[in-house]
């Protein structure tokens, strides 16, 4: 199957990609590579795929797989996404570029709505106008903002979004169900909760945690500490989308007659946050220093997954408990700092 991998160089499409190939899948993987965070993470995840000195427009073949070719290419760019599909034939696309981080959008609500809703809406057009007919992408678990009632289903409503991120992912969703409607394409939404591992996003809390603990600076504890998130390690998530991706057919409707569903994937298991400082304190061998404050606008108490519907379909089953992954994240993030 030839699939097209967006945000190739970030941190989940970097797992992905591998997975893919594993799979015996041909992959093309874009990413604009943008300086939300350092590039030279991103390089690094790129170099580890066999793809050196990327340059916009740049088509490389991977020296460690010719099965994958990347190019530094924006979804915002409505011309080379379409040039893209003319010259290249997809089955599958699986989109996880995004403008991400909730606190971010705080700021810079603009950015958001250029990426995640412009440049998905490229994406769907350039699918409407070619034979691919599956089309995979990044949702998020920010879309139940303050959910009470838990775990969260994707039958719960999220209609009341409490950061900009969260509501372009929600229009996502929206858009996806309506190109599902109009033009038959399978649309795949999946909800990500608080996904960690090895070269993982630096605006991530185990990423900025083990950072601020390596450099023996204070750690900010929102809400006196008293959240709870659904910690997936990355090998659980690529799993899972590997499997969504290789298995033909349809096997969910949310609404009859429309090829479009929705799936949380996670790990199903809140963790306290203070639990999870805790094993990454051991697993780094030293204290933090902690600063505890308030809740942070934009932010939500808890997150829990109620996976049972991905379980059903794909035999989805998470296997990383959260003191193996971060155990691994922790020998990685000490090896990679020296």
């Amino acid at each position: 199957m030839h699939v097209l991998v967006t945000g190739a160089a970030g941190f989940i499409g970097f797992y992905l990609v591998q997975r893919l190939l594993d799979a015996g899948h041909i992959v093309y993987g874009i990413d604009s590579i943008n300086h939300y965070y350092d590039v030279a993470l991103k390089h690094d995840r790129l170099h580890e795929c066999g793809i050196d000195n990327p340059a916009p427009g740049k088509e490389i073949i991977s020296t460690r797989n010719a099965a994958y070719t990347f190019c530094q290419v924006d979804l915002c760019d409505a011309m080379a996404i379409h040039e893209l599909f003319k010259t290249r034939t997809f089955d599958c696309v699986v989109n996880l570029a995004a403008q991400a981080g909730v606190r971010y959008s705080l700021e810079h609500p603009e950015s958001y709505v250029q990426s995640n809703v412009a440049g998905f809406l490229n994406l769907l057009e350039a699918c409407k106008k070619t034979t691919c007919k599956k089309f995979i992408y990044a949702s998020s678990s920010s879309v139940y903002g303050n959910n009470q009632s838990v775990p969260f289903k994707e039958t719960d409503n999220v209609d009341h979004p409490l950061s900009i991120y969260a509501a372009t992912k929600k229009s996502n969703e929206l858009m996806a169900n309506a190109y599902s409607h109009l033009y038959g394409i399978q649309t795949i939404g999946l909800r990500f909760f608080t996904v960690y591992g090895p070269f993982g996003r630096p605006d991530m809390a185990p990423m900025l945690f083990a950072n601020a603990i390596q450099h023996d600076e204070v750690i900010r504890i929102f809400n006196n500490g008293n959240l709870s998130r659904d910690f997936t390690y990355i090998d659980d998530i690529v799993t899972g989308v590997e499997k969504i991706v290789s298995t033909p057919g349809i096997r969910r409707e949310d609404v009859p007659g429309i090829p479009a569903t929705i799936y949380n994937i996670g790990h199903g298991t809140p963790i306290k946050l203070m639990d999870f400082v805790h094993i990454l304190e051991q697993n780094l061998g030293k204290e933090a220093r902690k600063e505890f404050i308030g809740m942070q606008p934009g932010d939500v108490y808890q997150t829990w997954a109620d996976t049972s519907r991905l379980q059903e379909d794909y035999r989805y089953t998470p296997h990383i408990s959260l003191e193996t992954g971060i155990a691994r994240f922790a020998e990685w993030f000490k090896a990679y700092n020296k």
